[in-house]
């Protein structure tokens, strides 16, 4: 499984920006998608996940603002983000994970949100 990601760029404080994940494959029926970011010198943390039963779940500090979502029929997810603030700012990474086997992890490269005046 491949995973492409794209959408990153600089934007305003209040301004939306949608990041996109093209996978390889149909691989919604069968694994979690999600995506998370990361800041120099911490962790990468989970931002937002869609199973393949469609439940959503969020990091706290972008409920209301984020939204994950999928194409089916183009194999993409998506986060659309809105009312972005600078402490959003971060590489946003996508993940493909296997709901059954979980050792089946996939990333995607990175792409840079920047979010300043």
């Amino acid at each position: 499984v491949q995973l492409q990601a794209s959408g990153g760029g600089s934007v305003q404080p209040g301004g939306s920006l949608r990041l996109s994940c093209a996978a390889s494959g149909r691989i919604f029926s069968d694994h979690i998608m999600s995506w998370h970011r990361q800041t120099p010198g911490k962790e990468r943390e989970l931002v937002a996940s869609l199973t393949p039963g469609d439940r959503r779940d969020y990091a706290d500090s972008v409920k209301g603002r984020f939204t994950i979502s999928r194409d089916n029929a183009k194999n993409t997810v998506y986060l659309q983000m809105n009312s972005l603030q600078p402490e959003d700012t971060a590489v946003y990474y996508c993940n493909a994970k296997h709901d059954l086997f979980t050792s089946l992890d996939y990333w995607g490269q990175g792409t840079l949100v920047t979010v300043s005046s």
